[in-house]
């Protein structure tokens, strides 16, 4: 092929229903954004404390840009005739990429992903590190203010909050409109969000904050769908895991670091702030995002899924087995708990919730806690990111064993690890406080383990559904995850501070152990099969039972 005739294939895959519509939208929302720093930036004097402002006309021309682009925005990149594409799509069978090699191609859209990966942790690990400043300011409940009349956890409930709603409505989006659309406009969303760090007042980072949590919470079920149904079945555990798990640890490196790095000079506002040029950055590097060929397939759109696995080294092969049948009856949320997925889908919402339980009781609240405990904000934001540095190698060891050895083992081995160590902070309990080396080193596995073990359940739920509800279903644990955090912080709401470390940890622990026995009763192997496999897999264990 032509570098001629290349440049037009990746054109036309990468091609936007109205790109004039997605591009002005996008402009406008960037230019919104822009227009709430020159506020930010009076307060300097103030170190950036902008309580009690009232919002100025360029920030309030911004917000009506923001609208206005996001508006936009979606209408580029709604396709048109979806219905009629699903009903020509009725009788297909394909086996789509998993005899391909890694590619260059494969190496670029797996790079721009991990980029979107570590934008999107590093959202909702945030909230950790701006809690102690928000509360300072606005004289917040916490642990260092036990005075203040409105708690500062209303702050992570409205993330959280949104993150459950995003996780469930980006699932259903991206299996109506394409896992690329919907991934663009969530990291649209990280760029208009960003304006949380410019809020003045208390009620509007709340609001702000959960329109964050959306579009945070859409990107990670909607990526990891969109690699299952890429990459190779032989080269897709692995990749998988060492992506979801790698990557997010390191988001979440990088977000402790820039806390112990930025907010003594620039504020808790920073951490906000630079969602602007993280999102930019995102967007831009799109243009090496496919969609996924075998979502085109699904609804129809085969010339297209053609087009594309020409650019990966694949092409369509008909099958003549029935391992898609599954596949015919369409998608819904009602269909995840239906036969034959009801069992995969109880055992991945147990063990999501336990994620969720411990990612925001334990791990969301560790900066607070150590602040109780007598360390400083500074060296309390270092001592976070040296443990999650530590661990950073367990999630080698975790892409080593979900891709070569087992995914269901691997699964429940690490998330016993997780409930081990867990268990460490409950026997050990405030005498942390006096033993620093003891205190990382605790910390390695839940801060490391916690996001490894969450991409270990995501991707799992991205093997094991059929194509058409294959982001519904990764929705799904993404969204349980989040509702596990939305049930915890409800709770330190209405106690009003924060729990200490060994109450978090044995809340989140326990569900664990009945997660893991679940899972291990319903679970089906996933490792080096093709996803059509395992969905006809699936019905065949349905089938069997009495």
């Amino acid at each position: 092929m032509s570098n001629t005739a290349a440049r037009r294939q990746t054109q036309q895959w990468n091609r936007f229903e109205h790109p004039v519509a997605f591009w002005l939208g996008a402009a406008a929302c960037t230019a919104g954004v822009a227009l709430h720093l020159p506020m930010y930036y009076s307060a300097r004097d103030m170190g950036y404390r902008m309580a009690g402002m009232r919002p100025d006309a360029e920030m309030l021309t911004g917000m009506a840009l923001i609208i206005g682009g996001l508006a936009a925005a979606l209408y580029g990149l709604l396709p048109r005739g979806t219905r009629e594409f699903r009903q020509a799509a009725a009788g297909i069978r394909v086996r789509a990429l998993d005899d391909a090699p890694i590619r260059p191609r494969h190496v670029a859209m797996l790079l721009v992903i991990s980029v979107a990966i570590v934008i999107d942790v590093m959202k909702p690990a945030a909230l950790a590190f701006v809690a102690p400043g928000m509360a300072k300011e606005y004289g917040l409940k916490a642990a260092g203010n036990p005075h203040g009349h409105i708690p500062v956890a209303l702050l992570p409930l409205s993330g959280i909050s949104g993150t459950v709603l995003g996780s469930w409505l980006w699932g259903w989006l991206a299996d109506r409109i394409g896992r690329r659309s919907s991934i663009l406009y969530a990291g649209l969303l990280f760029v208009t969000t960003s304006i949380c760090g410019a809020m003045p007042g208390f009620n509007w980072n709340l609001l702000m904050c959960f329109l964050m949590g959306i579009g945070a919470g859409g990107m990670l079920p909607i990526t990891f769908a969109l690699l299952a149904e890429t990459i190779p079945a032989r080269h897709r555990s692995w990749i998988m895991v060492f992506i979801g798990g790698g990557v997010s640890g390191a988001g979440y490196v990088l977000t402790s670091w820039l806390a112990g790095a930025l907010t003594p000079h620039y504020s808790w506002r920073i951490l906000w702030l630079i969602g602007l040029p993280t999102g930019v950055l995102f967007i831009a590097l799109s243009h090496w995002i496919p969609e996924s060929p075998r979502f085109l397939l699904a609804v129809g759109r085969r010339k297209d899924a053609e087009t594309i696995m020409a650019q990966f080294g694949a092409a369509v092969v008909e099958e003549t087995d029935d391992t898609e049948a599954a596949d015919d009856r369409g998608g819904g949320f009602r269909r995840l708990f239906g036969s034959p997925l009801i069992g995969s889908s109880v055992a991945i919402s147990i063990l999501a919730l336990g994620v969720g339980l411990i990612t925001y009781g334990f791990q969301l609240w560790i900066p607070t806690n150590l602040q109780h405990l007598g360390y400083t904000t500074v060296n309390s934001d270092y001592i976070v990111r040296n443990a999650a540095l530590i661990g950073l190698p367990i999630g080698l060891l975790a892409t080593a064993m979900y891709g070569f050895w087992s995914s269901k083992k691997t699964i429940i081995a690490f998330f016993g690890l997780l409930a081990l160590a867990l268990f460490g902070f409950v026997l050990a309990g405030d005498s942390l406080a006096h033993d620093h080396v003891l205190l990382t080193a605790l910390l390695v596995v839940p801060l490391s383990g916690t996001s490894l073990v969450a991409a270990l359940i995501t991707v799992y739920a991205s093997e094991v559904y059929p194509t058409r509800i294959r982001s519904r279903g990764t929705g799904l644990a993404a969204g349980i995850t989040k509702a596990g955090g939305v049930l915890i912080i409800v709770m330190v709401v209405a106690a009003a501070t924060p729990p200490s470390i060994a109450v978090t940890a044995i809340i989140g622990a326990a569900p664990l152990l009945i997660g893991m026995a679940v899972f291990a009763l319903t679970s089906h192997e996933t490792r080096s099969r093709r996803l059509e496999e395992i969905s006809h897999a699936e019905s065949v264990a349905a089938s069997a039972r009495p």
